[in-house]
């Protein structure tokens, strides 16, 4: 015998609906979803019923029906705080590699982008119904008082969001890497210039300890951001007070750009005047124009262990918070070299 066909519609036909499916089968609208998401608890005779009433419907399910049936979107929210932070370009491919396997879909919102009209990407992803949010910027207020999802925070952050896993590379190792490399070069006369987020502060710390370990004092210019603007602002700055550094630790690429623009402005070169590490081995590092020393945060896995923590929630894995760190990696490029001094 011939299959047959799905019926053809008028186009004002009303599209058939999950209920519609269940009362044609004569089950519930749960046992439904429970066959759309493929479940192994359905007795065959049920399944059978199911597949029949959709074939016979010609149901098509969305991801508005998927989510009034099982309670989820197969949607992710992310959070971030500056698309021109290079550093979310891998953490957002290893989330993907993740989430992929099971059909989730990942959302990205900027803190920054709708901040003149009050927007909360928080809200807005909450109102979307998405099943858990990673934020991979530093928490809001609101944030700091839970947020009803399953929820993960990515890298080191000056607040904690409560019942949030923590998915992070090791800034405070990282920052000594940097120094480690600087002073095994031969360097004394060290410069730092950073900003005031968790990330920052963590990689700070463990330049300064790296650098006091060895008898050498370290000199930190910073107050607040780390875009390429303020890399140029607070080298130029630390060259104009300290004219006898020998080399700079920026606390991300980014800045590591600008600092190789303040440096060449004050008619020095990189690395034969002064050496230059960045941090986060973004795209950037490895161009031509920079070949940029710096350290690996090994991104693309903190974002794997970031989508791989709220998988294990909605799987029903430890309710006790986890904390999931990745051990970064020196990569040594052209900007640095040994003092002259």
């Amino acid at each position: 015998m011939a299959e047959k066909s799905p019926p053809s519609r008028s186009p004002d036909a009303p599209r058939p609906t999950i209920y519609d499916v269940a009362t044609r089968a004569g089950v519930s609208k749960s046992l439904v979803s429970l066959v759309l998401r493929g479940s192994p608890n359905v007795s065959v005779e049920r399944r059978t019923a199911v597949e029949t009433a959709i074939a016979e419907l010609g149901y098509r399910p969305s991801q508005a029906a998927a989510a009034l049936a099982g309670n989820r979107t197969g949607t992710i929210g992310v959070i971030i705080d500056d698309y021109r932070n290079l550093w979310f370009v891998d953490f957002l491919h290893g989330m993907q590699e993740v989430l992929a396997e099971r059909g989730i879909r990942v959302a990205v919102a900027d803190r920054s982008f709708n901040s003149h009209v009050d927007a909360s990407p928080l809200e807005g992803f909450l109102a979307m119904r998405v099943d858990g949010i990673v934020v991979a910027s530093e928490p809001s207020d609101e944030m700091g008082r839970g947020i009803g999802v399953p929820a993960v925070l990515a890298g080191n952050r000056l607040q904690q969001i409560p019942g949030a896993d923590i998915a992070t590379s090791d800034d405070k190792f990282g920052g000594g890497l940097a120094a480690n490399h600087l002073l095994g070069l031969g360097h004394r006369k060290i410069g730092h210039v950073t900003g005031g987020g968790g990330s920052a502060r963590e990689r700070c710390e463990g330049f300064r300890e790296a650098l006091r370990n060895a008898g050498v004092a370290p000199v930190i210019v910073g107050d607040g951001g780390t875009s390429e603007q303020d890399g140029f602002r607070f080298t130029r700055q630390l060259l104009l007070t300290h004219p006898g550094i020998t080399a700079v630790f920026a606390a991300n690429d980014s800045m590591a750009m600008g600092a190789a623009a303040a440096i060449k402005d004050a008619g020095l070169q990189v690395p034969q005047d002064i050496s230059l590490i960045g941090y986060d081995n973004s795209p950037l590092a490895s161009s031509n124009l920079l070949r940029l020393t710096t350290v690996d945060a090994v991104n693309g896995e903190v974002g794997r262990r970031a989508a791989k923590a709220l998988l294990a929630r909605f799987d029903g894995g430890p309710q006790d918070t986890v904390i999931n760190l990745v051990e970064p990696q020196l990569v040594v490029r052209g900007s640095t070299a040994e003092a002259c001094e």
